[in-house]
C-alpha cells in the first residue's frame, strides 16, 4: 500500500509541475486533477490531466505512455493538434479528439495568440506508468 501511495504521489507531482521553457514548452501548465485505479480492469488506471495554455502557448512534440488511450475535450478557447504527422486541426470549446497507444503528438498548442485555452485529457493507462508524456529528443 505504501508503494502504491508513493507511486501516485510521484505521478501527481510530475503531472502537476508546470511546463516551462526548459522542457520546450511556452506559456503552458499541466495539472493532474484525477487519478483512480479501475477496479474492474486489473492493472489499469484513469487519470485526468488539465492542460492550460496562455495566449500563444504550446507544448513540445511528444509521445504519451505506450499503454495510454487518451480522450481529450476542449474546455475553453481553441486547441491546435496534430497526431502522427496528419493534418493539423483546430478544436474549439466543446469539441474532442482521441489519441491511441503509441501515437505521436506533433502539435499541441493554443489556437489563439490573444486568448487562453484549456483542455481536459483523460488517460486510460497502465497503473505502473509514471511518465504520461515524453517530449521528443532534440
Amino acid at each position: 500500500m505504501l508503494k502504491k501511495i508513493a507511486l501516485i504521489a510521484a505521478v501527481a507531482f510530475a503531472a502537476a509541475s508546470p511546463m516551462n521553457a526548459a522542457d520546450g514548452s511556452k506559456n503552458a501548465k499541466v495539472t493532474m486533477v484525477f487519478d483512480h485505479v479501475l477496479p474492474n480492469v486489473p492493472g489499469k488506471s484513469m487519470r485526468g490531466v488539465l492542460v492550460e495554455y496562455g495566449p500563444g502557448g504550446y507544448s513540445p512534440s511528444h509521445t504519451h505512455a505506450k499503454s495510454s488511450f487518451i480522450y481529450a475535450t476542449v474546455l475553453e478557447g481553441e486547441i491546435k493538434s496534430q497526431v502522427n504527422g496528419g493534418e493539423a486541426k483546430v478544436y474549439k470549446a466543446g469539441e474532442n479528439f482521441v489519441e491511441n497507444p503509441g501515437d505521436h503528438h506533433g502539435i499541441s498548442a493554443n489556437g489563439s495568440e490573444t486568448k487562453p485555452a484549456k483542455l481536459l485529457a483523460v488517460f486510460v493507462v497502465d497503473t505502473n506508468d509514471t511518465e504520461l508524456t515524453t517530449p521528443d529528443k532534440k
